[in-house]
């Protein structure tokens, strides 16, 4: 179906992740740090991305800048503090979620935003 960017520096939370997007029946592309997440951003189309807001010693604050000079993929942050990171983000992502997260939560959220109208939607703001 769509192809996924999924960011997370704990091995578990990203195999995790992607798991729940693959058996979904998405292609879930794993990316351990911020640098290989750049790297994969400049060579890869992505139909959305899925981050954790947390990146070891990085914050996702200057991945999503990046993301958002580079993709135009509709983006999900994760994290144990959705407050902190809603408010240290400029630009902001499409949707905050709380972890843990939901597998069937975070699919459903990951599908409606994936849909041609969501996409236009967010565009447009």
């Amino acid at each position: 179906m769509a192809r996924i960017l999924c960011v997370d520096d704990e091995s578990d939370a990203l195999l995790l992740k992607c798991a729940i997007l693959d058996r979904a029946g998405h292609t879930a592309i794993p990316a351990p740090s911020v640098t290989q997440a750049l790297a994969h951003l400049r060579t890869t189309p992505f139909d959305a991305i899925v981050m954790d807001w947390q990146l070891g010693a990085e914050d996702g604050h200057l991945l999503l800048q990046q993301i958002k000079q580079l993709s135009a993929a509709p983006v999900i942050v994760v994290s144990g503090d959705v407050f902190r990171a809603f408010q240290s983000s400029e630009p902001t992502a499409d949707i905050y979620l709380e972890k843990p997260v939901d597998p069937s939560e975070l699919v459903t959220i990951l599908e409606t935003l994936l849909r041609p109208s969501a996409n236009a939607a967010s565009l447009a703001n």
